[in-house]
C-alpha cells in the first residue's frame, strides 16, 4: 500500500498493512512468476476464457462449497445464466434436468442447455476471495528486484549484484521484501551494506512490510539527504551517529521516493497482468486492493475496457481524495459484470511491527526508547473517518499495534452515534489488541480483516517486540469471532505469498509448513477448518459488501470456482498446503489452466 506517491517498486510511502516479515522459502506447486515468462503466461491467459454467452451447465463434478455459519455444502452440477450467474447447484444423487420429449418438440428440438463442461468428476470450490491485497505491488515485487525469500545480507548482496549484471541499463535499481529480521541481522542494514555491491547509480529498496526503505550512498545523494534532514511526522530516519544510516521508517520514505523515476503507463498493465495471473494461479478470484492510487485505478480500467480484467477487484481508495476523484459524491457502481467497484478508503493508524512503526502503548521490549508512531490524532482520524461515511465510503484503517486499534475503536464508537445503518467498519490486521479492547470488535459491525500467515512469519519477532506478558491479544482470530466480529481472511500481499492454502492451513493450527510450534502458537487463537474456510470466500466477500456478487457459489451469484486436485475438507495440514489449482474459472469463464 502506499502511501501517497508509487504503488510498487518500494518507490512510494508503501505502508503496506502488514507486518512484514517475508513468506516462508518452501517449495509451493503454485509457484509466483517472474520477468518475461510471467508477461507470455499472463497474456496467454485472455486466450482461454471460454465466453459463457449463453445459459449452461457444469456437470459432473464433486463440487463442495461453505456456506454461512460454516456449513459444508456438497453439489454435482451447477447451472449458469447467460450472464455468468449461478441459478442452481444440483445436489448429489440428482441428475441434472433435461427436458422431456414433448417439451423438446415443443422447444424444436434445442437442448435445455447451450454449452455444458463435463468435469470428470473432478473438485469444485468457490474461487477464494483475499481481503488484503496490494495488485500493482504484486506485479512489480514480481518483475523488478525481489530479495523474498534471501535468508542472510549476504545472499542478498549477491542476488543484488546478480540482478545489477543482468540490468546494467536501469538508471535505478527498484524492488524489495527484505528482512532484516529473516537475515538474523540483529539490525537494519545500511548505506554502506549496498554501497559494496552498487555505488556508481542508486538503489532503492522496500522491505517486507513497505513500511521501510533501504538505499545507497547514491539514492541518499540523489534526494540530498544529508546529516540536517529532519525526518516528516509519522516517520523516522535510521542514523549511525548523526548521520542517516539508509533505512527509512514509514512517512520519512517519501524523502528519497519522491526523486525514483515513476513507472510508465504501460509498466503499470505489464505489473497489473503479471499480479493477475499470479493470483488466478492460487485461485484467488477476488481481492480487496488496499490503498489504490489513482493510477492503478486507470490501469485497472484500461485492463477492462480491452477485456484483460479477470479477477475481481474491491478497491479502498488512498485517502479521500483518490476515492473523489474516482466516485465523486460516493462508492462507484459494480462495473464491468461485477469485477471493479471502488467502494471504500484507506486510512492509516499507524505502521508495522517488523519497523518498529506499529503505536504500542508501552514501550518495544526490544527497544525500550521507541513505542512506534500514530499518522494521525484521534480528531484528525475521526474527521477522516467522518468524510468518507458522510459519502457512503466504508472506511478501512490500517491499525497493527494495540494503541492504534483502541485509537481506531474508540473512532468507530463516536462516528456510530452519528452514521448508523450498516456500515461494517473494517479494521485491517488488528495484529495486537490489548485484552480489554478485543470485546469491542464485536460492536457496531466491525470487521477485523486479518491474515493468517502473517502469525506463521512473525510469531518469534512478535515475542521479542513485545515480550511475552503482552501477546495475550496478538493475532487473536478465535477471540474475534467468539466476541462477535466479523472475520475476513487475507494475505496482504506481496507482503506474504497470496496462497490461500497456506492462509487456511495456518488459520486452524497455528503452525507453519514446518508444523512448528507443535500444537500451535498460542493455540487457544486457533479457529475451525470451516470458519476459516468461510472466512477466505464469503467472509472476505461480506467484509466488502460484495456478498450478493459472489464468495459463496449459491443461486444468484457469479460462478467463480476453481477446480483442485484434493478434497480440501480431508486433507491433513500439510495435504491441505499442497493443494494445486488446475483451473479457475470467473463468472462461467475459464480464465486458468495448470499446464
Amino acid at each position: 500500500m502506499l502511501l501517497p506517491s508509487l504503488e510498487g517498486r518500494g518507490r512510494g510511502w508503501v505502508g503496506r498493512l502488514g507486518d512484514g516479515a517475508t513468506a516462508p522459502s518452501r517449495p509451493t506447486p503454485n509457484p509466483s512468476l517472474s520477468g518475461r515468462g510471467v508477461l507470455v503466461a499472463a497474456v496467454a491467459l485472455l486466450s482461454l476464457a471460454t465466453p459463457a454467452f449463453a445459459d449452461g451447465i457444469i456437470d459432473n463434478v464433486n463440487g463442495i462449497t461453505i456456506a454461512d455459519g460454516g456449513r459444508v455444502v456438497r453439489f454435482r452440477a451447477m447451472l449458469v445464466d447467460k450472464d455468468g450467474r449461478i441459478t442452481r447447484l444440483v445436489p448429489p444423487g440428482e441428475a441434472p434436468p433435461k427436458l422431456s420429449r414433448k417439451e423438446l418438440v415443443k422447444n424444436a428440438g434445442k437442448p435445455l442447455y447451450d454449452w455444458r463442461r463435463d468435469m470428470g468428476g473432478k473438485i469444485v470450490l468457490p474461487g477464494f476471495i483475499d481481503a488484503h491485497g496490494h495488485v500493482l505491488e504484486l506485479g512489480f515485487r514480481a518483475l523488478d528486484l525481489d530479495l523474498s525469500g534471501t535468508r542472510s545480507l549476504d545472499e542478498a548482496k549477491a542476488k543484488i549484484a546478480n540482478y545489477v549484471k543482468a540490468n546494467p541499463d536501469r538508471k535505478w535499481v527498484v524492488g524489495g521484501g527484505w528482512n532484516q529480521e529473516a537475515w538474523g541481522l540483529g539490525r537494519f542494514p545500511t548505506a554502506a551494506d549496498l554501497d559494496s555491491v552498487v555505488s556508481d547509480h542508486p538503489v532503492w529498496l522496500s522491505r517486507a512490510d513497505g513500511h521501510a526503505s533501504w538505499g545507497n550512498s547514491a539514492a541518499l545523494k540523489e534526494a540530498g539527504i544529508t546529516a540536517k534532514t529532519v525526518a516528516p511526522a509519522g516517520g523516522r530516519i535510521e542514523k549511525t551517529g548523526a548521520q542517516p544510516s539508509g533505512v527509512f521508517v514509514d512517512s520519512a520514505q517519501e524523502l528519497v521516493a519522491k526523486v525514483v523515476p515513476q513507472p510508465l503507463p504501460k509498466e503499470r498493465d505489464a505489473a497489473f497482468l503479471t499480479a493477475q495471473a499470479i493470483l488466478l494461479g492460487y485461485g484467488v478470484t477476488a481481492t480487496a486492493d488496499m490503498g489504490t492510487t489513482l493510477d492503478e485505478w486507470l490501469t485497472y480500467r484500461r485492463m477492462a475496457d480491452i477485456g484483460a480484467l479477470r479477477v475481481r477487484i474491491m478497491s479502498y481508495g488512498m485517502g479521500m481524495e483518490t476515492a473523489n476523484r474516482v466516485g465523486g459524491k460516493g462508492p462507484t457502481p459494480w462495473l464491468y459484470g461485477d469485477r471493479l467497484r471502488m467502494g471504500g478508503v484507506k486510512i492509516y493508524s499507524d505502521g508495522a511491527l517488523g519497523s518498529r512503526g506499529a503505536w504500542l502503548k508501552a514501550p518495544y521490549a526490544d527497544a525500550p526508547s521507541q513505542s512506534g508512531a500514530g499518522f494521525l490524532t484521534d480528531d484528525q482520524l475521526q474527521n477522516s473517518m467522518s468524510r468518507a461515511a458522510m459519502d457512503g465510503f466504508q472506511t478501512a484503517v490500517h491499525a497493527i499495534g494495540d494503541r492504534a486499534n483502541e485509537q481506531v475503536l474508540d473512532a468507530i464508537q463516536v462516528l456510530s452515534e452519528t452514521y448508523k445503518g450498516d456500515r461494517r467498519w473494517r479494521v485491517e490486521h488488528a495484529q495486537i489488541v490489548a485484552p480489554e479492547d478485543l470485546v469491542r470488535f464485536g460492536r457496531f459491525g466491525t470487521i477485523a480483516s486479518m491474515q493468517p500467515t502473517h502469525q506463521t512469519s512473525d510469531r518469534t519477532m512478535a515475542e521479542a517486540r513485545l515480550g511475552p506478558d503482552r501477546l495475550a491479544g496478538a493475532y487473536a482470530w478465535n477471540s474475534m469471532l467468539k466476541n462477535g466480529a466479523g472475520l475476513a481472511f487475507g494475505s496482504d500481499f506481496p507482503v506474504e505469498r497470496p496462497d490461500p492454502f497456506a492462509g487456511w492451513a495456518a488459520a486452524f493450527t497455528r503452525m507453519d509448513a514446518d508444523g512448528q510450534p507443535s500444537g500451535g502458537w498460542r493455540p487457544e487463537e486457533r479457529v475451525t477448518r470451516e470458519q476459516a474456510w468461510w472466512a477466505f470466500t464469503g467472509g472476505a466477500a461480506y467484509a466488502g459488501f460484495a456478498e450478493k456478487q459472489f464468495g459463496s457459489l449459491q443461486p444468484g451469484q457469479r460462478a467463480d470456482f476453481i477446480v483442485v486436485d484434493r478434497d480440501p475438507t480431508l486433507a491433513s495440514p500439510t495435504e491441505l498446503r499442497g493443494t494445486v489449482v488446475q483451473q479457475t474459472w470467473v463468472g462461467g469463464e475459464k480464465v486458468f489452466e495448470r499446464k
